[in-house]
């Protein structure tokens, strides 16, 4: 019997421990505030870390990230309180520059830009980020900039290379483009650089050389369904139908979860005139993505 008293009065001494724990740690106040969607909620337990000598740049950068779409006000209060308890952070500069391009600040995104560079010369992700905000304008001058900067920074990252090189692509810079990809040989797998350097030649319009580099990324890699997709557009450019509609479905049976090879296929069989095909085209997309239903009709449309 004593034995089973000593043993309940230790579990109810755990229990009652949290009782007597302090209530504004600032791990407890970020677990609260990411278990509610509600922004007033949030601003309730975020807003006050502000001013929590136990926060750190990293719990004031947490908060600020929760609150930056729904309240970038009170989001830039606890970046720039992040700023002063740790001055040199990149990520608060980078979260900063995200912050002011949401209340239009232009002037506070390049500063924080500008200080992330400083801080970390070396380090892509600000030019990364400037990319993104000038994509999102339609900038794409200023953005093929910045990529290239990032390019300079770390020359043979996969991620950076592609993007650049796709970018460079889109902006009618054909030959810079395929010297960027050439760059990312030996860097990541040979079957997926020939579907990238074969997009340049499609996006310019030499369509049989790109047939010939993605016939050579799927023979290197015969499981790649974007291989095959990009091997079907180009047969279609070439006014090969058959030739796309074998390539279409083989991409589509390799990722049934993208529903564009199926999506193409259909609008070829419009435009070819072969309307029943597309109608069971259309219909086995229907069966298969009850939810996109209304996508797949508007990416198909039947006359």
């Amino acid at each position: 019997m004593r034995g089973v008293l000593w043993v309940s009065a230790v579990a109810l001494a755990i229990h009652l421990i949290p009782l007597f724990l302090p209530r504004n740690m600032p791990e407890q106040e970020l677990a609260i505030a990411r278990a509610t969607e509600d922004i007033d909620t949030r601003l309730g337990f975020l807003v006050p870390l502000k001013t929590n000598d136990k926060a750190t740049a990293q719990d004031l950068r947490t908060a600020a990230e929760l609150l930056r779409e729904g309240a970038p006000a009170q989001a830039h209060d606890l970046a720039v309180e992040a700023e002063r308890r740790d001055p040199t952070a990149v990520e608060t500069q980078l979260l900063l520059a995200r912050i002011c391009d949401l209340e239009r600040m232009g002037r506070c995104v390049e500063q924080a830009l500008n200080k992330a560079v400083q801080f970390a010369p070396a380090d892509p992700r600000a030019d990364l980020l400037r990319a993104d905000l000038s994509e999102q304008k339609g900038d794409l001058a200023s953005a093929t900039d910045a990529l290239a900067r990032a390019h300079e920074r770390i020359p043979g990252d996969p991620l950076i290379g592609v993007r650049y090189g796709r970018l460079l692509s889109r902006m009618g810079q054909p030959d810079d483009a395929l010297k960027v990809f050439s760059t990312l040989e030996g860097r990541m797998p040979p079957a997926r650089l020939l579907v990238e350097q074969g997009l340049v030649l499609s996006r310019q319009g030499r369509s049989r050389e790109a047939v010939k580099l993605l016939q050579q990324a799927v023979q290197a890699d015969p499981k790649l369904a974007e291989g095959h997709f990009q091997l079907g557009l180009a047969w279609a450019q070439l006014g090969n139908d058959d030739a796309a509609e074998e390539a279409l479905r083989r991409a589509d049976r390799l990722n049934v979860e993208d529903t564009r090879p199926l999506a193409t296929l259909c609008t070829l069989q419009v435009k070819a005139g072969r309307f029943e095909g597309a109608r069971q085209t259309r219909t086995d997309l229907e069966r298969r993505y009850p939810q996109r239903m209304d996508a797949i009709r508007e990416q198909c449309r039947l006359p």
